[in-house]
């Protein structure tokens, strides 16, 4: 049998606290399994303060996982708060599903928080992947959270047209073709795209409501989007 997830993800809070508490009431009352929020918890924000932000979200009784973006501070990777864990880097297990994540974004103009070249990208998600057991690894559908979209997709189109996303996010989905990938960063391009079998999703901007419920099962994926 196929394994099912439902999934409750956000993206690019930018510290607006009411997104947070939103959220945690909508996946108690949904009766989701898992919790995904993809980056920008803070707006320049300290790590108190994400912790803060975060709060919440830690009364549920299933797993939230985060990544950082890069308006948060790098401090926040090694955040491990009872049920939110911070997957930047790192793997993790969960309903049969390998969940692989990188927070950030490449380089921009404006030297923000939390950049990396697409190197660094890449590597981070090598250790994501060394994270877990290979037989695991090889055996479960992965599922990549990313703040950053992959490079040429309708998820990574700003409102001037530029193509921003990461070549490294691209290359690796490329490689190892997750069944699901969810990203944020580029707060005009909400929607769904594709790479060959990965679904991309990016639920829009939490700061003004969207998120975004995943449902997998029997091999099929799919995503409402709301705005609360």
């Amino acid at each position: 049998m196929e394994p099912a997830i439902k999934i409750l993800a956000g993206t690019d809070f930018h510290g607006f606290k009411p997104a947070f508490e939103a959220l945690a009431q909508k996946a108690e009352n949904i009766g989701v399994n898992i919790v995904i929020l993809c980056g920008d918890i803070t707006n320049f924000g300290t790590e108190q303060q994400a912790i803060s932000l975060l709060s919440p979200l830690s009364r549920l009784r299933v797993p939230v996982l985060f990544v950082p973006g890069n308006c948060d501070p790098p401090s926040l990777t090694s955040i491990n708060l009872d049920n939110i864990r911070c997957i930047h880097g790192s793997g993790l297990i969960h309903v049969n599903f390998a969940f692989i994540g990188v927070g950030g974004s490449p380089k921009t103009p404006f030297n923000t928080f939390l950049e990396m070249s697409e190197g660094e990208i890449y590597e981070t998600l090598q250790r994501s992947l060394k994270d877990l057991d290979d037989r695991i690894n090889n055996y479960f559908q992965k599922i990549l959270v990313s703040h950053a979209p992959p490079k040429n997709t309708k998820l990574d189109t700003t409102s001037l047209g530029g193509h921003v996303g990461s070549i490294s996010v691209r290359r690796f989905i490329e490689e190892y073709k997750p069944a699901l990938t969810l990203c944020g960063h580029i707060h005009e391009a909400k929607g769904v795209d594709s790479i060959g079998e990965t679904l991309i999703v990016n639920p829009g901007p939490s700061k003004q409501g969207n998120y975004a419920i995943i449902d997998i099962s029997e091999g099929r994926i799919d995503v409402k989007f709301h705005v609360f």
